[in-house]
């Protein structure tokens, strides 16, 4: 058996369920570079518009479940945090996803395997097999356990992300406000991989790198942070 095999062997102990439909399973880990090739691929984003509906419906069943008096308003800010890729990605490392997506080479080359975006895609493409598969009830139950550590976090205090405290910092030395500049963006289509630099007066410049602008922003300014004021990011803090 080989690596990728053992992996999705061990995806399905981790889920709790053994998919009687296994082309539609390895569907759901196919990733679209899979197909950039001359064969036709059958990869995982149509689950993914699917698992995107089944991720909703479970999250705000759970939460009207949890709080039956809580506002459609307070609903809606909680449900944003339990359906953002982030969480997915989040839900598909705790289950064991990344070892048995299929990626192209190049894909994996470029760290596709652990981009938030990849792997969210991922997840709620898996969602969307095992409703096929198995019924709303097993999907709910994948939700469930992997979405566990995001409900236990829902209400904590958010900490402030890196480039609102090196803006703060900046500000605080009397300093015009942070630059950032895309000095690079590479990857394929669906896995691009961005290149920031950041600078502030004074302090010359850093860099960082991420699956998207914003994330190679804050990978950037946690860099500037950590190098020219020797501080940790609040966000590197959390548990």
């Amino acid at each position: 058996m080989n690596a990728r095999n053992a992996a999705v062997e061990a995806l399905e102990r981790s889920i709790g369920h053994v998919f009687a439909d296994r082309d539609l399973l390895e569907r759901a880990l196919t990733h679209a570079s899979v197909g950039d090739g001359a064969r036709e691929v059958r990869h995982n984003e149509r689950l993914e518009f699917l698992g995107d509906r089944v991720l909703n419906l479970c999250a705000a069943e759970r939460l009207m479940a949890l709080d039956p008096d809580a506002r459609e308003g307070d609903m809606s800010r909680r449900l944003a945090a339990l359906v953002n890729y982030h969480a997915c990605a989040r839900a598909a490392e705790r289950c064991g996803l990344p070892p048995a997506l299929r990626l192209s080479a190049s894909a994996t080359k470029v760290g596709a395997r652990r981009s938030d975006a990849v792997l969210g895609d991922a997840c709620e493409a898996l969602m969307a097999a095992l409703y096929i598969d198995g019924g709303l009830e097993t999907a709910k139950a994948f939700f469930e356990r992997f979405w566990s550590e995001e409900f236990a976090g829902l209400d904590a205090p958010r900490a402030k992300d890196p480039k609102t405290q090196l803006q703060e910092w900046a500000q605080g030395l009397g300093l015009p406000l942070p630059s950032y500049e895309v000095v690079t963006r590479s990857g394929l289509a669906h896995a691009p991989v961005f290149t920031v630099a950041v600078r502030v007066q004074g302090f010359g410049e850093e860099r960082g790198e991420g699956g998207s602008r914003q994330a190679a922003e804050k990978s950037a300014a946690t860099s500037m942070l950590l190098k020219r004021e020797g501080v940790e990011s609040e966000a590197d803090n959390e548990t």
